[in-house]
């Protein structure tokens, strides 16, 4: 049987992470074994009694875990047949959870690909239509990210945070509310994005005319050129990851 590892039991009142409560550890200890294909779909959970003894938990915690996770489509729980792994087109994939879950360790080119086509898909059009309906007011508010991201050069732990408030001001520039709250969705995909970029030993100052370019487009009102200039800065994101990942695949040698 599979089980849920115990080398590290998750207890009431015993050591948490800061900020991190018990349920959620218990919520991100199951939901990433799943979305890692430790249990498949289709298959069954250990029962309740078996899972909270292995993790250390209470009834009342794992089945307030189970119900989250059933809410991001992951598990099923029916009487009699326990708590089954859902088909993968269930999963909500742009749950923040999920989403982090997926790319806890990103090795996988289909999965650069999905997170880049999902950025492709809303950020060049969003920068378009910021072109045409930005103000003032929201136009300085981008410069001024830009500013900070120069600041901070190719220092990577600091650069993140401005990247990810460009990013989200310029979902937020177009003035559609649907895609303004969107920016909250997809902040995980931008993170995991910018995580992954960022680890270039280079830094990311070769980033920086990148962005520059989008805002002078958008500060412009050029709806043409925003969106080429953010399709050139994602396309180039994106070359940064595979090279990440590139660096760290060991390469395989061909047998005689």
């Amino acid at each position: 049987m599979k089980a849920f590892s115990t080398a590290r039991p998750v207890v009431s009142g015993g050591p948490q992470a800061p900020g991190v409560s018990l349920h959620h550890t218990v919520v991100s200890q199951i939901g990433r074994r799943i979305v890692a294909g430790d249990f498949q779909p289709g298959e069954t959970l250990p029962t309740a009694d078996e899972t909270s003894e292995m993790m250390g938990v209470s009834r009342t915690v794992l089945r307030e875990a189970i119900k989250v996770l059933a809410g991001k489509g992951l598990v099923e729980s029916r009487p009699k047949t326990g708590t089954r792994v859902r088909p993968r087109a269930d999963w909500n994939f742009l749950d923040p959870d999920v989403l982090s879950w997926r790319y806890a360790s990103v090795g996988n080119p289909d999965d650069v690909n999905a997170l880049f086509e999902l950025r492709r898909a809303i950020e060049p059009m969003s920068a378009a239509l910021a072109a045409r309906r930005a103000s003032p007011v929201q136009v300085a508010q981008l410069n001024t990210a830009l500013e900070r991201m120069e600041e901070v050069g190719d220092d990577s732990d600091r650069f993140a945070e401005p990247d990810l408030v460009f990013h989200q001001t310029i979902l937020r520039m177009t003035g559609n509310e649907l895609i303004g709250s969107l920016a909250a969705l997809i902040e995980t995909a931008l993170i995991l994005s910018f995580r992954l970029s960022n680890d270039n030993p280079e830094g990311q100052g070769h980033s920086l005319p990148l962005h520059r370019a989008v805002a002078e487009k958008i500060e412009a009102g050029d709806e043409t050129g925003a969106r080429d200039a953010m399709l050139v800065l994602i396309d180039n994101a994106e070359q940064d990851v595979r090279r990440w990942i590139e660096a760290r695949t060991p390469s395989q040698g061909h047998k005689p």
